[in-house]
């Protein structure tokens, strides 16, 4: 039997979850579900850590620079039930699959809608949330890195996902053990990212651990989308949002954006996957986004010369082409584990 596997951050009453946050659980859930409860609820993290880790590592991706497999941890944003984050998993795993990406996908579900962050810059309830993710799922990859895993951990968040993660790194800082181990992820990504522009500069005392840790951070911005306007509208337009206007001008080497307007306004709507706000949720869904996000991961291409961006004035925008030809044949894994022998 097949199985997806989560983090969830709910608060749990009797057999069920509600939208409330609660202590960090790990969820491994039937693949044929469409929902899930304290059932699904397996009792040792370091038991579901390697059965990630197993099946990460399982499928080795031979267009990855990682020695090992890869695993993308999946969070998002504002206003997601159970069902819907299991069906944006499901289907961003399939997106990933069919664009030639390997390895694992899981979720990170925390308790949100409409009221809980309320479109405010300090967030309570996310921070809260940030600061579970920290003590259960950062704490447990430190450990696994510690004993020599070399498992590829990447993050994707979407819209206030991006928040708890930014917020995650932060809290990070704080706990004295986590600061000192030399733990780290690989590729971060923000998709209809609902945090500021000016909150990703070189100099944001917020974003500066998220930089400390992560080899590369991608936001994938889009001037239609219109819930960032509504997000941006009730801040008076004093902090525009990286996942509508991209990233500020004095940004963190480590950081780029794709500009996504041009595609985006190319799709028609009643056409494509729409799990969600069209203009917000429209990645998920899309193959070209898929594949852009899936040679993102694998890191073996310069991010300038990634086949799914084209340079405009100076800024990199999303377009449908190809990977590499011959990519296949450019023995990518072997030369990722022959350096990790040597190192």
């Amino acid at each position: 039997m097949a199985y997806d596997y989560l983090i969830t951050a709910r608060k749990r009453v009797g057999n069920g979850f509600i939208a409330e946050p609660g202590p960090v659980r790990f969820l491994k859930v039937p693949s044929s579900a469409t929902s899930y409860d304290a059932s699904h609820i397996i009792g040792s993290p370091k038991e579901w850590a390697a059965e990630v880790q197993g099946l990460s590592d399982g499928d080795e991706n031979p267009n990855s620079i990682g020695p090992m497999g890869d695993a993308l941890i999946f969070v998002h944003g504002y206003n997601n039930d159970m069902a819907v984050v299991l069906e944006r998993m499901k289907q961003l795993r399939k997106d990933m699959k069919a664009e030639g990406w390997h390895g694992e996908i899981v979720a990170f579900d925390w308790p949100s809608n409409n009221q809980t962050l309320n479109y405010l810059e300090d967030r309570s309830d996310g921070a809260e949330v940030a600061g579970e993710l920290v003590n259960k799922g950062i704490r447990l990859l430190a450990e696994g890195q510690k004993a020599r895993c070399q498992t590829n951990v990447h993050l994707v968040g979407h819209s206030t996902g991006a928040y708890v993660i930014m917020e995650a790194f932060a809290q990070a800082e704080k706990r004295g053990d986590l600061f000192r181990s030399d733990w780290r992820v690989g590729q971060v990504a923000f998709i209809g990212g609902d945090v500021s522009s000016t909150s990703l500069t070189v100099v944001s005392d917020w974003a500066k651990p998220m930089y400390r840790r992560i080899m590369r951070l991608t936001n994938y911005s889009n001037p239609f989308d219109s819930v960032l306007a509504v997000s941006n509208a009730k801040r008076l337009g004093v902090a525009p949002r990286a996942g509508r206007v991209g990233l500020p001008v004095d940004v963190d080497s480590k950081a780029i954006n794709v500009d996504c307007g041009a595609h985006f306004s190319t799709l028609d709507p009643t056409k494509s996957k729409v799990i969600g706000s069209w203009t917000h949720s429209w990645h998920i869904g899309n193959r070209v986004f898929a594949r852009d996000l899936a040679m993102t991961l694998e890191g073996a291409i310069d991010r300038h010369a990634i086949p799914t961006r084209k340079n405009v004035n100076g800024h990199l925008v999303l377009q449908d082409a190809p990977r590499p030809k011959f990519q296949d044949e450019w023995n990518i894994k072997a030369d990722a584990k022959n350096e990790a022998r040597r190192a």
